[in-house]
């Protein structure tokens, strides 16, 4: 027996994607120019990671749109999961790019080179503006979905790092601190791999079916088993299949019980409403006829995440 729960409409951020894309593409060409007119590794970086940010977007945006492919015969759950990857490339190529930022810094910091300071504040006072712009576009969608998070995080770590250029500058052009510079590029490389860190393990996590953070698996299984007529639970399954939907699957044992659909329906809508769980399936039986998984935790009968066959 099964019973599902309307399947949410995700939003809309097409608009966003391609404003984004946009002003950072214009952007980048400006900050790959200056830099390399005023020696700037801060300004160079800047617009390295800003190139990596336009390539991010453009996946999340794919992520997005692959998500909202309709179902078929050869994909029965569509391509939902395609955000969950792009938001681990996401969060990988960032990883990379501060990687990149922080070994040359290092070096520049051993031969500190004389910097504009006016010319990096001004460059970079338009990267604020343009990343913050950028990643207030994403910031609605930011906490319900893993692929929208990964894009607002690149745009706001964007701003950031933008903001230190301008703080790099005008210290450099006032007290003529050329070291500043690199300093400052491993702070903000320090800075933004801590907060990306998060979303490269979710998102690893999600891709391997993983319980989403959101969801307290002895939880679920203690509010099955609570239902009128359950003994016992096994075989419980939970997975993301998208960045902003998750599905359940589990064995309810009802020895003298009776599922018929205001049952199904209950369990479904209370799952929704407690773990924000939309697609639910069900198999009632009266006694056990399936071997359950072994689980590796104290659940007594659960077995987390994946599919059951």
């Amino acid at each position: 027996m099964s019973a599902e729960h309307g399947h949410p409409t995700p939003d809309n951020f097409d608009a966003a994607f391609a404003i984004g894309i946009g002003l950072n593409i214009a952007f980048v060409a400006i900050e790959a120019f200056y830099g390399w007119k005023v020696n700037s590794l801060a300004l160079l970086a800047d617009a390295g990671h800003n190139l990596s940010d336009v390539i991010g977007l453009v996946l999340a945006w794919g992520g997005a749109l692959a998500g909202r492919l309709r179902p078929d015969a050869r994909h029965t759950y569509g391509w939902k999961r395609a955000g969950i990857l792009a938001a681990f490339i996401n969060a990988l190529l960032l990883l990379v790019a501060m990687g990149s930022l922080a070994w040359e810094a290092v070096h520049r910091l051993q031969a500190p080179e004389p910097i504009e300071g006016i010319t990096i504040m001004v460059v970079a006072g338009i990267g604020i503006v343009v990343n913050t712009v950028t990643a207030l576009l994403f910031m609605r969608g930011s906490k319900g979905d893993l692929n929208i998070r990964g894009a607002f995080l690149h745009m706001a770590a964007d701003a950031l790092v933008s903001a230190g250029v301008v703080v790099a500058g005008g210290l450099a052009l006032w007290f003529g601190w050329d070291w500043l510079d690199p300093v400052v590029s491993l702070a903000i490389a320090a800075v933004i791999v801590i907060g990306t860190w998060g979303l490269f393990r979710q998102s690893l996590h999600l891709m391997f079916d993983g319980v989403p953070e959101s969801v307290d698996l002895n939880a679920v299984q203690a509010l099955l088993e609570s239902l009128p007529g359950v003994t016992h639970v096994h075989d419980l399954h939970v997975w993301a299949m998208g960045t902003s939907e998750i599905a359940l699957t589990a064995h309810l044992a009802m020895p003298d019980g009776h599922a018929d659909d205001a049952f199904l329906q209950d369990a479904t809508q209370q799952l929704h409403d407690h773990f924000d769980i939309d697609h639910v399936t069900l198999q009632v039986m009266r006694v056990p006829f399936t071997t359950p998984c072994a689980p590796r935790d104290h659940a007594e009968h659960a077995c987390a995440g994946g599919h059951h066959v």
